[in-house]
């Protein structure tokens, strides 16, 4: 099913919008996750990447050296909103960050729960959906 997603960061410097089938919808514990929202889990939409674009303002990219098959996190330069996040592994889509979204209800519902090997004693994990411990595809 076809969508048109568009989004932003939180000043609203920085502006996307991304169109096609969604290629995944998840949600992720995992440790680096935990420190980007601050101790959740963080949900997630891949939108194809030749669907998707920049439309006003720019992002900055962070790459982890020290870990093992880093991904790319990318924020607003102005407020800091992670905005999506580019796997070197997964060069086809961009994982967007749902709270970004202008329409979060676009997302739906996770597919699947990854990295719950990373999941704290405070988060919730979901009982009816797939949960792996780490990523889905690894």
């Amino acid at each position: 099913m076809s969508i048109k997603v568009e989004g932003g960061c939180y000043c609203g410097a920085a502006r996307y919008q991304a169109e096609g089938d969604p290629m995944l919808k998840a949600e992720c514990y995992c440790r680096e996750c935990q420190y980007i929202t601050g101790g959740a889990n963080v949900l997630v939409m891949a939108m194809p990447i030749e669907g998707f674009s920049m439309v006003k303002g720019s992002v900055k990219g962070f790459t982890r050296q020290d870990i093992e098959h880093p991904v790319t996190r990318e924020f607003c330069e102005n407020c800091g909103t992670h905005l999506f996040t580019r796997a070197p592994r997964f060069k086809q889509g961009v994982i967007i960050k749902v709270g970004s979204m202008d329409d979060p209800t676009l997302f739906g519902k996770a597919e699947s729960a990854n990295y719950v090997s990373d999941a704290q004693p405070h988060h919730r994990l979901p009982e009816d959906r797939p949960q792996h411990q780490k990523w889905m595809h690894s």
